[in-house]
């Protein structure tokens, strides 16, 4: 068996005691890494100054070498804030209006995976398969095969890819897929991320579809496929089930008094749809008074780079737009929002999944949407919740039981939120079972097997 090595913007090393940050992802590639043998890089999060960092920070646990580097001011501005942060993520969420565009970052960026490359290439042997994750990364491949690397090298989008109308508003959009070109696995959340990838190949007149999921552009053939990620399904639903005792869910059940229990858990993003589903719970209440004092909604959001500006505007808007609700349509004794601007631990959320009738699940755009599911597999099979899901998260694709919305339609997911109150409990266990059999049998495990399988495969390596 090939030895694997995974590079990725972050990387979470184990602390001192050898315990690894929870969550599916990083559970899912150290079981593999760990099986295999091999090397997990990225960047350390952490600045070097002015200085370029001379060598890569290594540290083994097990079978597996965490190599990281550290970056400089300059890296991190151009690479991370900007290039990154400010051209490629709004555009994949569709947010034109927010992109950044400076030739300067763009240098930075190209610049940062050509350092990441130079620094990764020495520790490959021959026979090692390479997995680059993210929209940090995608120049990455091209930087190693200039270095002269043969070795097969997939690559996986966790982030929506854009349509060709979308994509060609970026200036250096040929520079990007020409980088895509050079992996021999391209990897996307779903169908409709990979019909506008190949909708670009061949609307530019830069590649072709050649059938059996094989494409070819920029002289090279390589397979590319949908591959939605997954949890660990069972692990998190014990998990969900032992919650239940923990002193601060605990808490939270005895506070709500009786009344259903709406959650929204989010990073602080644009891309979230987080102002509108205040809208929305808004807008049920007030068609719908007779759940006053009835329902409480817990929207947990915890920081996100509050160092860009535009996120540090939308965490005092959601804050000013929750406390207008609440003084709109609260009472003495109910506040209808209760606003967390802080992060919870897994176990915890596991337990106020279970608790919420309602998981509340809105962006705006989503490559996945990992809460949908952990919502999902959190459920008592009992007296199971109902999922009110976006249709523009990815995970709409597979969570059939789900109520699906249009989160621009305040009205519409309104209505939503009212029909999942009095959803029948014997319609509530249909949806949950279907959804929940799906999440047992695709679940992260499955993912990482089924990637790793298809890029060790011969047709993934046809160059």
């Amino acid at each position: 068996m090939a030895r694997l090595v995974v590079v990725s913007n972050r990387v979470p090393i184990p602390d001192k005691d050898g315990v690894a940050p929870a969550g599916g992802l990083a559970v899912a590639l150290q079981a593999a890494l760990q099986e295999r043998g091999g090397i997990w890089m990225g960047w350390s999060g952490k600045s070097s100054g002015s200085r370029e960092p001379e060598r890569l920070s290594r540290q083994q646990q097990g079978n597996i070498t965490y190599a990281v580097t550290d970056l400089t001011d300059t890296d991190v501005e151009e690479y991370y804030h900007g290039f990154a942060n400010r051209v490629l993520w709004p555009i994949c969420h569709y947010r034109l209006d927010l992109a950044e565009y400076g030739r300067k970052e763009m240098a930075g960026y190209f610049r940062v995976n050509r350092f990441f490359a130079q620094r990764l290439a020495p520790l490959i042997e021959p026979d090692d398969v390479i997995w680059v994750h993210d929209y940090h990364l995608i120049p990455l491949a091209a930087e190693l095969r200039r270095i002269g690397l043969k070795n097969r090298i997939g690559f996986f989008l966790h982030i929506p890819w854009p349509s060709a109308d979308v994509l060609v508003t970026m200036p250096v959009h040929e520079e990007i897929m020409r980088g895509l070109s050079h992996y021999d696995l391209l990897g996307f959340q779903t169908d409709h991320d990979l019909q506008n990838f190949a909708g670009y190949l061949t609307r530019e007149g830069i590649g072709n579809d050649l059938g059996d999921g094989l494409f070819d552009s920029h002289g090279r053939t390589f397979k590319s496929a949908a591959y939605p990620i997954g949890i660990e399904t069972a692990a998190f639903a014990e998990l969900a089930g032992k919650a239940w005792s923990n002193i601060l869910v605990r808490k939270a059940r005895q506070s709500i008094e009786g009344r259903d229990l709406i959650i929204g858990v989010d990073r602080l993003d644009y891309s979230k749809g987080i102002t509108q589903r205040l809208d929305a719970f808004e807008r049920f209440i007030t068609t719908n008074p007779a759940y006053q004092n009835k329902v409480t909604y817990l929207q947990i959001t915890p920081k996100s780079r509050s160092e860009v500006p535009e996120y540090e505007q939308m965490q005092r808007m959601v804050a000013e737009q929750a406390g207008r609700v609440n003084g709109a349509i609260g009472t003495v004794d109910w506040v209808p929002i209760r606003y967390i601007n802080r992060s919870s631990s897994r176990n915890v959320l596991a337990g106020l999944y279970r608790l919420a009738t309602i998981g509340f699940v809105t962006p705006l755009r989503d490559g996945m949407n990992l809460v949908a599911k952990e919502y999902v597999a959190a459920q008592d099979p009992d007296r199971p919740g109902v999922l009110v899901l976006s249709r523009f998260a990815g995970a709409a694709r597979e969570l059939k039981g789900a109520l699906l919305v249009n989160p621009y339609d305040v009205e519409g997911t309104a209505n939503a939120l009212a029909r999942a109150l009095t959803m029948s409990i014997e319609e509530r266990r249909e949806r949950w079972r279907g959804m929940m059999d799906h999440l047992l049998e695709y679940d992260v495990s499955r993912w990482c097997n089924d990637f790793l399988r298809d890029l060790t495969a011969k047709t993934a390596a046809a160059n």
